[in-house]
């Protein structure tokens, strides 16, 4: 199957290879979206947007082999599923990208600290060159994921990166922050917090506090980065084009939406927390920087949106 091909068709087994998750497992989740990545990786150099050369290595190769041997079922389902949550895929492929060039400028903005929560599958530590020799990496995930992650890792490398630490606690069930700084993080040292695929897997209230507790925790000058979807969608009153199916699909896997924001609301929930310069990136503004050119007509659904917040100073006792 030529690569432009394979890119486009292998998408669509993230629902429909991947069945029910274990809460106890790695995530499902997580593999559906290093699956994104290893799809847009394939498409040729002038229409890809970002370009992973790992994320083939956290997707079962029995769905790899599945997909090469089944190309004209992958290209029905693809439809199908693009029928079903138009412009889903492109809105985090988008997504992806956004959170990468952020990543790649950071060192460069004086950050020293990167701290991944819900890392999942996620590849920048060791993609993303400004990071070596700059920036330590903090990587949070439940124990199952980082397990399997990080025997995938010393696989790709033959060892973990040294500049990367791993730390196995799933959010949202206790206190997080003694074992981020048991694990070398300095609450003093400008860093860039990343909650990509995150905050809306949380129950509101463990949003919210994780939140306050990365404005109380870190010194001023540090940020977050986090992408949510509306309110609606997570309580299945969206209207939306395809957001029925979007949380449906998720309820599947066995990793529900749980919360979400309004656009207008979230400048000042997070003032509140203690972060300024809030911006708020709806999927239509990084659809403009990212899908042009011989990805113009492609379509990115708006049910996505990105936050980005300067930590205004420390509160600690």
């Amino acid at each position: 199957m030529p690569s432009e091909e394979m890119g486009k068709s292998v998408e669509s087994l993230w629902i429909s290879a991947n069945g029910t998750a274990d809460s106890n497992g790695p995530s499902k989740m997580a593999e559906g979206i290093a699956l994104q990545r290893f799809a847009e990786s394939r498409l040729p150099e002038d229409v890809r947007i970002f370009f992973d050369p790992y994320a083939v290595h956290f997707i079962d190769p029995v769905k790899l082999a599945w997909a090469k041997e089944h190309p004209k079922e992958i290209q029905a389902r693809m439809e199908d599923f693009e029928k079903r949550m138009p412009g889903w895929y492109n809105a985090i492929r988008g997504r992806i990208r956004y959170f990468d060039d952020i990543v790649q400028n950071a060192a460069g903005e004086g950050f020293s600290q990167l701290v991944i929560l819900g890392a999942g599958y996620d590849t920048r530590a060791y993609r993303i060159g400004t990071l070596k020799g700059h920036t330590r990496v903090f990587e949070i995930d439940r124990p199952a994921t980082q397990k399997r992650k990080t025997g995938i890792v010393k696989k790709i490398f033959g060892e973990l990166p040294d500049h990367v630490s791993f730390i196995p606690h799933e959010i949202g069930t206790g206190p997080w922050w003694p074992v981020l700084e048991a694990a070398g993080y300095s609450p003093a040292q400008k860093t860039l917090f990343l909650l990509e695929g995150l905050v809306m897997y949380l129950p509101c209230q463990d949003a919210g506090e994780l939140l306050a507790g990365i404005a109380e925790h870190a010194c001023a000058g540090s940020t977050v980065l986090f992408d949510f979807v509306p309110q609606s969608l997570a309580d299945g009153t969206s209207d939306a084009e395809g957001g029925h199916n979007i949380r449906n699909g998720t309820i599947r896997i066995g990793e529900p939406i749980l919360s979400g924001f309004t656009e207008a609301q979230v400048v000042p929930f997070l003032t509140a927390l203690g972060y300024s310069g809030v911006q708020v990136i709806p999927s239509r503004a990084y659809a403009r920087l990212y899908f042009t050119g011989k990805n113009a007509d492609q379509k990115v659904s708006g049910l996505m949106s990105l936050a980005y917040a300067t930590v205004s100073g420390v509160s600690r006792q």
